[in-house]
């Protein structure tokens, strides 16, 4: 048979390299696809994005269902379109991509449904939101209510850089109607973790955790990021505290969603922090939902699947989740990113990649901000690779992905050498990884 990927990052190669080792599937396209999807085998790129294109293409090829892997077309409709038309597709609908798509209506459905998130205040006057900051003091953390690719959040320290936010925002417009409205939320402590499920709408089935690094530098310093590396499993979710967050934030929203008449059908992300303590105890409250798998998260998630995933994704499309299950490798998969130059704030493109790691069964290599310029590849975005690798532990995981680092190379490019830090004993934030 034959799928369709909807989008063009790690996250999308992750899936497409994924679906496209099953012995029933033919091709995965992708659209648009990056420089790697362009040299995969059983992959093809299609050049393509509005979505009555796809719909024609889809009809076309005979795709037997799609998969969505970006926000934008979520909040754009896609899954609607495609639906009213006749064609399968696996992702959200646009009312329901709201959970993502709006951080106001997140938070007043978490707070109608009872779901632990953090106290908040909405604003579109600078003047309101000012005078809430001095109120409430720092650190303090403000929001872009819509898609901001995953640069709308800031984590002010002092009031004067959640002033300056505020500025940015509402004043300057520096995210545009994305930014016309901001979330000011209480600022958490703890550990961050991220849980993927899969929804039909009623049924739920847990991918493996992970947990992202969202700070650029090494020690969880500097900018906030769309996600500087991850690793799969992530030892904070102990077994206790998966059945809370099942009970406690999967369950209810999904509960919550049908309930408000817009059953919730795809991949659903709740970014938490766990507080310090005994699991039973320990704090638990939703940072944000992301109505698709997260990135780069995806990409160590994908390298311990060893079951048919795309039997999974057609019984999900089905809702038959019930049915499904998931073979997880059970070594550990650890996923480091390496970032242009000026990333995040104005990321340079168009550099030469004039090294790059063959992928290896243990090791491979998942393109986002590349393209084929004439056959030769060059950096096209901000997080341009994911070097993602499996090891019998953390640190041989960590330690394959290194080594492959050091055998690929584009000017300008920066990575963290930190990454899974919080998985290791006695570990500190900025230690580089050591050989075991």
């Amino acid at each position: 048979m034959k799928l369709l990927v909807i989008g063009s990052g790690g996250r999308e190669h992750a899936m497409a390299w994924r679906l496209a080792r099953s012995p029933r599937v033919q091709t995965v396209y992708v659209a648009p696809g990056n420089g790697g999807t362009a040299r995969a085998s059983q992959i093809q790129n299609v050049a393509l994005s509005e979505i009555d294109d796809l719909i024609d293409f889809a009809r076309k090829e005979k795709i037997a269902y799609t998969v969505v892997g970006p926000e934008a077309p979520l909040a754009a409709g896609i899954v609607d379109a495609f639906q009213a038309a006749g064609l399968k597709i696996f992702g959200p609908i646009r009312e329901a991509a709201q959970l993502e798509s709006s951080k106001d209506y997140a938070k007043a459905f978490m707070v109608r449904h009872a779901i632990p998130t953090a106290g908040y205040a909405t604003f579109t006057d600078p003047e309101a939101a000012h005078r809430h900051i001095d109120e409430q003091g720092a650190p303090i953390v403000v929001k872009a209510d819509g898609l901001a690719a995953g640069k709308g959040v800031v984590v002010a320290t002092t009031v004067e850089e959640a002033h300056a936010a505020i500025d940015d925002m509402l004043g300057k417009g520096s995210f545009g109607q994305a930014g016309a409205r901001v979330v000011i939320e209480e600022f958490l402590e703890g550990e961050e973790a991220s849980f993927i499920v899969m929804c039909d709408g009623h049924n739920v089935l847990p991918l493996a955790t992970s947990q992202d690094h969202k700070r650029l530098l090494d020690g969880d310093r500097g900018p906030n990021t769309g996600g500087m590396g991850a690793y799969s499993p992530a030892p904070v979710i102990s077994p206790a505290l998966h059945n809370r967050i099942m009970r406690e934030v999967i369950n209810p929203t999904i509960v919550g969603m049908a309930r408000d008449g817009v059953p919730y059908c795809g991949f659903l992300y709740a970014g938490l922090m766990i507080g310090p303590g005994p699991d039973a105890t320990r704090t638990l409250k939703v940072l944000e939902f992301n109505c698709r798998m997260g990135d780069p998260e995806t990409q160590p998630i994908m390298m311990r699947i060893k079951s048919d995933f795309s039997e999974t994704l057609e019984l999900a499309i089905a809702g038959r989740l019930n049915e499904a299950d998931i073979e997880w490798d059970r070594r550990t998969a650890l996923g480091v990113v390496l970032a242009a130059a000026n990333y995040p704030a104005t990321p340079r493109t168009g550099d030469t990649i004039s090294r790059l790691a063959q992928d290896t069964d243990d090791c491979v290599i998942f393109h986002a901000g590349t393209r084929l310029d004439n056959g030769i590849l060059k950096t096209s975005g901000g997080r341009v690779l994911c070097v993602t690798a499996l090891g019998d532990s953390l640190k041989r995981a960590q330690a394959t992905a290194y080594e492959a680092i050091v055998r690929t190379h584009f000017e300008g490019q920066q990575y963290r050498r930190d990454i899974g830090w919080r998985a290791l004993p006695n570990a500190t934030a900025g230690q580089a990884p050591a050989a075991e």
